[in-house]
């Protein structure tokens, strides 16, 4: 669960996120405010790579985005 929670800081918070899907190796995030989203953070929360186009970023997190998701979801 901390990972979870580390990742939820680099996207800016709970309330930053708008939709979250998770995506075979990513998690697929959209984000109010881009410019909260802290990549350094990301990685180390776990993230392999983060992918940013406007208010949707792709976090690479690997074969557990389906699991990440649904706890990130929990605490949404």
């Amino acid at each position: 669960m901390e990972q979870v929670k580390q990742l939820l800081v680099g996207l800016g918070g709970t309330e930053n996120i708008t939709e979250i899907e998770p995506c075979i190796t990513r998690l697929r995030v959209e984000v109010k405010d881009p410019l909260k989203v802290d990549e350094e953070v990301l990685a180390a929360g776990g993230a392999f790579g983060v992918v940013k186009t406007g208010r949707c970023i792709q976090v690479v997190v690997g074969p557990v985005a389906d699991e990440l998701a649904a706890d990130i979801e929990k605490l949404r």
